[in-house]
């Protein structure tokens, strides 16, 4: 299926309102939802019954060619599949008609996207983790979600009020002004609508064509080196070696004493337990509800406060400059998950990479073998080693002392210069200059160890040389900054 291309001078962008949906409305718009998962849960199935009925037939010594045929998972075959089968499968027959096609065509289009990946994983053309076969949605698990693309799908000209296919006209709670007005002038087109159930409301973001012009940065020459930590949520320090701190808020740790409160009055109440077939009661529903109001307030002031941040720097700086940071890697550590988890190091990487764009600006990640901290910002040399509780860095060989992530900052800096334009990678080892790994980390970590087997000339079980410390090396040519 081929990608939509804006036209020239458009961008495709996202306004997203809170539906203020009353009791049938939620009804129908959970309705939608559980719709959705039910396709998909289909079209896994159905896909897969090919291939353990070719599994099972192989293990009979059928041969290849009288094997059952496979099923294809492009959403074309699906949605023809599913419209044979929905009249008669006793799962759909009753009730299919109560929700809007475009409930069905969402899960098929979530399963046919699910198989493309769990293919692309196994032939090596995806980039990541490997992936696994898709597997169902529960039903207590599973987000609330459905996309519409057709049908009727407009906010309507009062400016409090959307309409959706099936679902009718719906209030919502915020003024729908900036959708409309651009709309109403021809500089935005509607291309489709989802509702979602997110912290425990309904949000319908329209996916829009709008006509955007590059807004102009403050500072277009200038490149900003960016370090995330969790003492400080960021040190910038541009190209002409100004600093500056951005305090992590610390919105969860705030909200501790509060959640705890609220988390021993839940433990207190009658929840659910599906062992013994227990149904919360309204007490605890209650309890509940208080809880997941602390929860959803600490994820709305760390939304607000990311945006904001990402907001200042890509409308100042012509060329911003991040780490490369293993998050995922990084919240394996029990130390340090949650506040790594609480500062949101992975969406301030995604939302300065889309909000750059909008300024015509570039965004680009240093090598994640870089070594930002360990480098003296002023003659280049690099440390073997630089514990993390030392936060101050002293420079053996030029006597520079500056805390350390202030000159992890000034480093990515930088590599700004050095970076060829369009790559969208800094501290390449063919386009910066060469930096030296005393401790020979160019590859990753071993997450398993090799395996004891006796070598030839060492006796099993005998201790292997240590190697022995690196020390601190002058780097064969300097960062500079602009």
């Amino acid at each position: 299926m081929k990608k939509f291309r804006p036209q020239a001078g458009f961008v495709v962008q996202a306004y997203r309102f809170a539906l203020d949906a009353n009791a049938a409305q939620e009804r129908a718009l959970r309705s939608h939802c559980g719709a959705a998962r039910a396709a998909y849960n289909w079209a896994i199935a159905w896909v897969e019954a090919s291939w353990w009925q070719r599994k099972a037939e192989a293990t009979y010594g059928i041969p290849e060619q009288q094997l059952t045929e496979w099923r294809p998972w492009s959403l074309p075959s699906l949605r023809k599949a599913f419209n044979a089968a929905k009249h008669t499968d006793l799962r759909f027959a009753a009730w299919w008609e109560d929700n809007s096609k475009e409930a069905y065509s969402t899960g098929l289009a979530n399963a046919a996207a699910a198989f493309d990946n769990y293919a692309k994983s196994r032939q090596g053309k995806r980039r990541g983790r490997a992936m696994g076969m898709p597997r169902f949605k529960s039903k207590r698990k599973a987000r609330l979600s459905c996309r519409f693309t057709t049908g009727t799908i407009r906010v309507d000209t009062d400016g409090r009020h959307v309409t959706l296919p099936r679902l009718g006209t719906i209030r919502v709670h915020e003024p729908t002004v900036k959708l409309l007005a651009r709309v109403q002038t021809g500089t935005a087109r509607v291309l489709s609508a989802t509702v979602r159930h997110e912290r425990g409301r309904w949000f319908v973001s329209f996916q829009a064509e709008v006509k955007r012009d590059l807004a102009r940065v403050d500072r277009p020459n200038e490149a900003v080196g960016i370090d995330l930590g969790v003492k400080t949520l960021a040190v910038m320090a541009d190209s002409a070696g100004q600093i500056r701190e951005v305090a992590n808020p610390r919105h969860l740790d705030t909200a501790l004493k509060q959640l705890r409160r609220a988390s021993r009055t839940v433990s207190r109440r009658h929840g659910p337990d599906r062992r013994r077939g227990q149904e919360p009661s309204k007490r605890w529903e209650k309890a509940n509800a208080a809880r997941n109001r602390v929860h959803h307030r600490v994820a709305n002031l760390r939304e607000d406060a990311l945006h904001k941040l990402t907001s200042a720097v890509t409308g100042t700086y012509g060329t911003v400059v991040v780490e490369d940071l293993n998050v995922a890697g990084m919240l394996r550590n029990r130390r340090l998950a949650r506040r790594i988890a609480d500062a949101g190091f992975g969406e301030i990487r995604r939302q300065l990479a889309y909000k750059t764009q909008r300024n015509g600006c570039r965004t680009l990640a240093a090598d994640r073998w870089f070594p930002s901290s360990k480098t003296c910002s002023g003659c280049g040399a690099v440390k073997a080693k630089l514990p993390l509780h030392v936060r101050t860095y002293e420079c053996d060989a030029c006597g520079m002392v500056i805390d350390r992530d202030a000159g992890a900052a000034l480093n990515l800096a930088a590599l700004a210069a050095a970076a060829v334009a369009g790559t969208g990678v800094a501290g390449d080892q063919d386009i910066a200059p060469a930096v030296s790994k005393p401790r020979g980390a160019d590859q990753k970590t071993r997450t398993t160890r090799p395996g004891r087997k006796a070598r030839p000339g060492r006796a099993r079980g005998a201790i292997p040389q240590q190697r022995k410390e690196a020390r601190d090396r002058p780097q064969t040519e300097a960062l500079t900054l602009w």
